[in-house]
Order: C-alpha cells, then sequence, then structure tokens
C-alpha cells in the first residue's frame, strides 16, 4: 500500500531543518562522550586512583572518537550538497524503494557513512539506475519507514540526488553506484542538464572516503 501523503511533497525547508538538528544533536553528544573519556583518567587520579595503564587507557578511545568525528563532519559535504540538489531540482515521488543486501553490494560500512544500495523506481518506468545512497546527518542506520512504500526524489539519476522518506523527514543523498560507468553519458549530456547538475553540486563525485592507513 502507498503512503497516504504520497500527492504532497514535504517542505524542503523543513527537511533541511531537520537533519540539520539531528546532525547537529549527533556532532555534540560524539564531542561530549570523547570530552569525557579524556577527562576521566584526570578525574579519577585526582580522587586517588593509582596512575596505572588502565587509567589512561580511556585518553586514547576519545582521542579516536574526536578524529572519526572531524572526518565525518569535515569530509561529509553532503548536507550542503543536498540543499543545493533541494534549491535546483523538484521533488517527485516515485512509487519503489528497493534496497540490496545480503551481499558485497550490500550496506557498507564506510569512515563517512554506511552506504546503502538503493533503486527508487515508478510504476511503469523502468531502467532506474542502482545508487549509492548514505544518511544526509552523519546517523548510519537505514531511515525507518524507507521500504514500506515510495519516496521522494530530487535531483538526475545521472549526477545524483537526494532523497526524502514521506512523514519522517529522513534524508538520503544519492549518487550512482557505479559513477564511471555512466561517465560518457554525464559528458555527453545536454548543456541544460549539466549546468543544473553544477548549480546543485553533484557534477562530480561528491565524497570518497579518507584513507587514514598512514595516520596509524
Amino acid at each position: 500500500m502507498e503512503p497516504m501523503n504520497q500527492t504532497k511533497a514535504p517542505d524542503i525547508e523543513q527537511v533541511l531543518k531537520h537533519n540539520a538538528k539531528l546532525l547537529k544533536r549527533h556532532v555534540a553528544g560524539r564531542l561530549a562522550l570523547a570530552i569525557s573519556l579524556m577527562a576521566l583518567p584526570l578525574v579519577l587520579n585526582s580522587l586517588g586512583a593509582p596512575n596505572t595503564f588502565f587509567l589512561v587507557l580511556p585518553i586514547p578511545f576519545g582521542m579516536w572518537l574526536l578524529i572519526f568525528l572531524a572526518l565525518r563532519v569535515g569530509h561529509g559535504r553532503r548536507l550542503n550538497v543536498c540543499r543545493k540538489v533541494l534549491h535546483t531540482y523538484p521533488l517527485e515521488y516515485r512509487t519503489r524503494v528497493d534496497r540490496k543486501r545480503g551481499d558485497r553490494n550490500g550496506d557498507e560500512w564506510k569512515y563517512l557513512g554506511t552506504i546503502h544500495t538503493i533503486k527508487l523506481s515508478s510504476r511503469g518506468r523502468h531502467g532506474a539506475p542502482r545508487m549509492r545512497a548514505v544518511n544526509a546527518t552523519t546517523v548510519r542506520r537505514w531511515p525507518k519507514g524507507a521500504e514500506d512504500g515510495g519516496a521522494w526524489f530530487a535531483g538526475d539519476p545521472l549526477f545524483g540526488g537526494v532523497m526524502v522518506v514521506p512523514g519522517s523527514n529522513a534524508m538520503m543523498f544519492m549518487q550512482p553506484a557505479s559513477w564511471e560507468k555512466f561517465a560518457q553519458e554525464r559528458a555527453q549530456a545536454d548543456a541544460t542538464r549539466i549546468a543544473q547538475a553544477q548549480q546543485a553540486g553533484i557534477a562530480e563525485l561528491v565524497e570518497r572516503d579518507p584513507n587514514i592507513t598512514g595516520w596509524v
């Protein structure tokens, strides 16, 4: 059964405000946890705890938490790109959300977020490309109710776009799962289509997971 609110597009400013609030809440929570872990040994030592390896153990955990938080916030440009996309393209309803899972092409854990491989399609329209979707905030979980019916889409399947889940305002940023596969089609797209993608900030691959193996 399709959701009852499919004919009424969500308010994009409310969607953006909701996701910005989630991002700020997540960052504040992780920051508070990291600072608490790093301060804990000092507090315990002042209370008379012996200065042992186990006492200082929370410090590296707090430092790693700060590093990963900085990576996800500093490199995760998707929320600003989502804003550009929603102000460039109209929202269109897609009647079906198919999420691939259960093999190597399904959900992937990355530093910048969990990648979900999905298809957005409509009745009578075939050939929708598989998209690489990540939550617009730093939240990793798949949006609740996203597969119960359809979803709203703004963007261009060749370049990417935004999916908004009806009712919850959950937002996913998407680009083609096989970016290089559509390189020639993007290059041959008409000037208006390319100009729109450039205005929305999706003419190029927006995010690449940072390589931090050389840091440790």
